[in-house]
């Protein structure tokens, strides 16, 4: 993995802590535009169904290998549950109890609120009704996702959750993925991936019922095909690679801050991992150590890297601020007492042991997270993306009178005379 040196000037040459981290994102090539190919998928997808999926499966999956049906029968998440060690089973079971216990706690209760003119109105989140967890393949099988989406969905009260993923060139799920699904008792799992599944999920087909709310991350054509649909259907936000960002005092362990950067870097092509350090020295034996390490056991070649000398603490963390990373960690005395000064990151882990793989699987917080500094405005996947909020209005004549007097005037303002008159009609002889 190629190391990238920035000195103590360099954030002052660049112009401050905003201009350090655009400049910093640009270690990440942009992505090419798939934007008319997932048009025609789409398209197709709504116009013949299955067939136009199955196509899409057999072509870009598959390998020209005849495609098995979408929809995987229960008997097969059954034996699949059965291949799976034994030790990973009890793994899953606990995230899937840390994920269910923190998902819980990010479920709204409704709210009433009694306001000056006598009315309630009363905040309710409802749950949506169906929604789909999409599980990357190929490179690589993810049950995790499987378990960070539908423990969320159902946190949040979703009484139907899907699952879809794109099978192998056999035309089969990984066992891991479908094992997971039957683990968490996921009835309806689909042999899907890519545009294709988005756009079969969106609009539904003949196998496929259409769902409220997509979330989980995927390649360029799932979140462009996620961009073009989020006009019919609920979407997390666009999962691009995954960056991690340190930020470590001069007291921090160097072989574990080199073991996270490059347990981040294993997510491959396009990711990012930073470390920001206001000690020169410790800056040099981290170095040091991703260079041990990786000699050890190549991997993550595809991996930007930077390590960042800052005047102070501080500015490291103001520079992560503007950078907005997917994952911050801050090791070391300094650095852990400015986590109160964090405003934007997918997830901050405070703490030596704190590692971000933990945040992976089995702490409990959700490692499906915004991508590319949307943390700046986006949060992590919640029991919050399956509900939404609605507003129920009780309104008495004492209380209705009252509140003409002041809507009538606005309303005539904007030119709407019969909205004023259906208020004013309220007012009776109050």
């Amino acid at each position: 993995m190629q190391v990238e040196r920035w000195d103590s000037n360099e954030l002052e040459r660049l112009g401050g802590p905003q201009a350090a981290a655009e400049q910093l994102r640009t270690r990440v090539p942009a992505g090419a535009s798939v934007e008319q190919t997932v048009s025609e998928i789409v398209a197709s997808v709504r116009e013949y169904g299955d067939e136009a999926v199955l196509d899409a499966t057999r072509r870009l999956d598959t390998a020209g290998n005849e495609a098995r049906p979408l929809l995987v029968p229960g008997d097969e998440l059954d034996e699949a549950i059965k291949q799976l060690p034994l030790d990973v089973v009890a793994g899953l079971q606990v995230a899937i109890a840390n994920v269910a216990e923190v998902a819980m706690a990010s479920a709204g209760e409704d709210v009433p609120i009694r306001l000056a003119q006598g009315h309630r109105v009363t905040v309710r989140e409802i749950p949506v009704s169906r929604a789909a967890v999409y599980v990357p393949g190929g490179r690589a099988a993810y049950p995790s996702t499987a378990v960070m989406g539908v423990v969320s969905a159902r946190a949040a009260g979703v009484v139907e959750v899907v699952v879809c993923s794109p099978p192998g060139l056999d035309g089969q799920i990984d066992g891991a993925i479908l094992g997971t699904c039957r683990l968490l008792g996921v009835e309806r799992v689909y042999r899907m991936g890519g545009a294709q599944a988005i756009a079969a999920l969106a609009h539904g087909t003949e196998s496929v019922e259409r769902v409220d709310v997509i979330v989980g991350p995927g390649n360029l054509y799932v979140q462009e095909a996620k961009r073009q649909l989020s006009s019919l259907v609920g979407i997390d936000g666009f999962a691009g690679p995954s960056d991690l960002l340190v930020v470590l005092g001069e007291d921090a362990d160097p072989r574990l801050v080199a073991l996270d950067m490059l347990a981040q870097a294993e997510h491959g092509q396009g990711s990012l991992v930073a470390a920001v350090s206001s000690s020169k020295n410790a800056l040099d034996a981290l170095n040091t150590k991703l260079a041990e390490l990786t000699a050890e056991q190549p991997t993550a070649k595809f991996a930007a890297s930077v390590l960042i000398e800052v005047p102070d603490v501080r500015a490291g963390v103001e520079l992560a601020n503007a950078f907005a990373p997917e994952h911050l960690e801050l090791i070391g005395e300094e650095p852990e007492a400015l986590a109160p000064m964090v405003r934007s990151a997918g997830c901050v882990l405070v703490g030596a042991h704190s590692a971000t793989a933990f945040g992976d699987y089995v702490a409990g917080s959700n490692h499906i997270l915004p991508t590319g500094g949307a943390a700046r405005w986006a949060s992590g996947l919640s029991a919050r993306h399956f509900r939404r909020k609605m507003s129920e209005v009780r309104i008495d004549a004492e209380s209705a009178a009252k509140l003409a007097k002041a809507g009538a005037p606005i309303a005539r303002a904007e030119g709407f005379e019969w909205h004023a008159k259906s208020m004013e009609a309220r007012i009776g002889d109050n």
